[in-house]
């Protein structure tokens, strides 16, 4: 042993041994214990002595003699009472730990504790080079990596898994998405959930996995061989083949807060090793809830900040990941005591990381304490926004509300009345995510149906701004099954137009449904799986969307990287509105319909001029007669897309559709809309 070194924190190994270090202000005591993988107890147990081993807040020891692979951890001693919460009984994760021991099969059952390890799956390594996608030609794709490919029905080799995940680009190329943003792929234990379906008595799982034991460290049951050590590399290389694949990795991230929960909560690291410097607490010592899990971190502290970015560089430096969306986010701008702070230390520090730069930063622009930042999210021009306000108005809108035109063309045009100063490529719109209602289920109930999670159905949200089409769930009435279709193309044909970031949750281009569940966190079976089967079931409508993210990355009208710039420009104004009538749109309280033109001239990229285009809207429960006005460049309509329409007539060829003579009175169906494309 010898005395060994504050930098770097963790476990390092080095030519002359393995370095630990380890941060711990309030400590008065410190043991190193050192063991072999999976077993129940620990072989050695090194003290540190509190001048020899430690530098500041450093506790340090190196350690010579090691294994290729073993487990540690920390006991650690100190106050009690006051916020203080030292348990030498203990043994405390390493909060820099890139790996846990004793990695099982999802939902499997052991007595034996996860611990810190060190194997040579901490070898550097060089990853394939991103593809880099600019923001402006991003299509996002939210999945659940076991959700995703668990179903037989995916057909994948290895179901579950990293690997299984991997196996599907092919599709994801296919259907044209450019990034997957995965729900929380770091160390989470699935078996902490206290509830049981009250119809099966099955205990429920923690399937989302937003409840972060070790943030460096990929989740185990998440790879094809859980207990070895092949788990950063199975990560890595589903990052490789992605990249190889013209596809994007972004990580759902919770640095709101931790597994540890509140008061009862179990004690893995943070608790253990220095409660008051890693969470806020009040005067009293109790935990400040800001996250509506137990517990808050304390980003304001610059122990946590830099603790924070360690894991993010891993994740980047690892594995070439490319980009970040941080789960309430709102939470990385309150200081220690929960209050909002004007320029956060903790979101600047992000934001202005070397490591970092040129990665994707997005916020969930609020918190569970109400703090809600759409458009205003601090961090400057380096952060885009999950956009509720863009999601909450076009539901409002194509659920038949009136009044909503006005609403829905700011945010077709990138919402600028939230990010003045920005630009469209600011706002992530989106329409349905894990957190809420399937697309599907956005037509199809009106009402939540989460009995299955075992809280009465009193968890979830109740405002869902949806609309059932006139009946509660599945039905085999053929007119309400007409109008959910419609519905549904409206919705992504919407979401695909608008300026801005598009995201699109997984198992939406085919209609999943979770049967009216918009909370299914703990629901590990059918509710949240993938049915790959209704890719040819509703084939349809996945070829719709195919075709919809196809005329999307086609053209750069509906990809600009600034705000329209209107007519004070003294050019010819790059989108124009209309309505019934040519240039006579209707924003008064009672309308329900809208259109709009886009001058492929005016697409906002030098020397390229696109096609225009035409987009007509009737959300109203009849069908209304749009005089059509000429393209703004004078060219020839032909259709598109007509919404009211069956597959495969509800988007034709490219100039394969019928011309639309200019002042033609084109009848868009109640509840639908159209696009009319001009020649080239």
């Amino acid at each position: 042993m010898g005395r060994g070194r504050p930098l770097p924190l963790g476990a390092t190994p080095m030519p002359d041994g393995v370095n630990f270090s380890l941060i711990c202000r309030h400590g008065t005591a410190v043991w190193l214990v050192l063991g072999e993988p999976c077993d129940h107890g620990f072989e050695t147990e090194i003290p540190l002595d509190a001048l020899a081993n430690r530098t500041g807040d450093h506790w340090h020891v190196r350690v010579e003699g090691l294994p290729e692979e073993f487990c540690y951890g920390y006991r650690v001693d100190g106050p009690s009472g006051g916020g203080y919460r030292f348990d030498p009984g203990v043994i405390l994760l390493d909060p820099y730990a890139r790996a846990l021991s004793c990695g099982r099969p999802w939902g499997a059952q052991s007595d034996v504790p996860r611990r810190s390890i060190v194997n040579e799956a901490m070898v550097e390594r060089e990853g394939v080079v991103s593809p880099r996608i600019p923001l402006e030609d991003t299509i996002i794709y939210e999945l659940h990596v076991r959700g995703y490919t668990i179903d037989p029905s995916s057909g994948v080799r290895r179901p579950g898994t990293f690997g299984g995940l991997a196996e599907k680009l092919d599709y994801l190329q296919w259907l044209g998405v450019t990034a997957v943003e995965l729900l929380p792929v770091d160390e989470f234990d699935e078996n902490d959930c206290a509830f049981v379906n009250p119809f099966t008595g099955e205990r429920l799982k923690n399937f989302w996995g937003y409840n972060t034991i070790a943030f460096s460290a990929p989740k185990a049951a998440y790879a094809s061989n859980p207990g070895r050590m092949e788990v950063w590399e199975e990560f890595c290389e589903l990052v490789d083949v992605f990249h190889r694949g013209g596809v994007e990795v972004i990580l759902d991230i919770v640095f709101n807060h931790t597994a540890e929960g509140g008061d009862n909560g179990p004690t893995y690291s943070f608790r253990g090793l220095d409660n008051p410097l890693y969470y806020m607490l009040d005067d009293r010592g109790n935990y400040l809830n800001y996250s509506g899990c137990g517990n808050t971190l304390s980003s304001d502290n610059p122990v946590v900040r830099n603790f924070l970015l360690t894991c993010l560089s891993n994740w980047v430096a690892e594995a070439g990941v490319d980009g970040f969306r941080f789960d309430l986010a709102s939470v990385l701008g309150r200081d220690r005591r929960g209050n909002v702070l004007v320029d956060p230390p903790a979101i600047n520090r992000i934001s202005e990381d070397a490591l970092l730069h040129g990665t994707k930063l997005i916020a969930e622009p609020w918190d569970a304490a109400g703090l809600y930042q759409v458009g205003t999210f601090p961090g400057g021009g380096r952060w885009a926004d999950w956009n509720g306000r863009y999601r909450d108005d076009v539901r409002r809108f194509w659920r038949g509300e009136p009044g909503l035109t006005s609403a829905l063309a700011t945010r077709l045009c990138g919402s600028d009345d939230l990010y003045t100063g920005r630009g469209p490529l600011h706002s992530i719109n989106f329409l349905s995510c894990h957190d809420g209602f399937t697309l599907a289920d956005l037509v199809s109930y009106d009402q939540k149906h989460n009995e299955a999670n075992g809280e009465g159905n009193h968890d979830g949200n109740d405002a869902n701004l949806s609309w059932n089409c006139g009946v509660e769930g599945p039905t085999d009435d053929p007119v309400v099954n007409r109008l959910r279709a419609r519905q549904v193309r409206n919705l992504m044909t919407t979401l695909l137009v608008s300026q801005g970031v598009p995201m699109i949750l997984a198992g939406d281009e085919f209609l999943r449904t979770q049967g009216g569940n918009n909370n299914a966190w703990c629901q590990d079976n059918e509710t949240s799986w993938v049915d790959w089967s209704l890719g040819e079931k509703n084939g349809g409508f996945l070829r719709f969307v195919h075709r919809m993210i196809a005329l999307r990355k086609a053209h750069p009208v509906f990809r600009r990287r600034t705000f329209f710039t209107g007519a004070d420009s003294g050019l010819p104004p790059e989108i124009l509105w209309h309505g019934e009538e040519p240039v006579r749109p209707d924003f008064s309280a009672s309308s329900q319909a809208l259109a709009f033109a886009l001058d492929g001239r005016r697409c906002d990229r030098p020397g390229i001029v696109d096609r225009d285009f035409y987009v007509a809207m009737n959300a109203g429960g009849r069908a209304l007669e749009f005089k059509i006005p000429a393209s703004p460049s004078g060219r020839p309509w032909r259709r598109l897309v007509d919404t009211s329409r069956p597959s495969p007539d509800d988007f034709l060829e490219t100039d394969q559709g019928p011309e639309i003579p200019v002042l033609y009175s084109y009848l868009v169906e109640s509840h639908s809309l159209i696009i009319l494309e001009s020649a080239e």
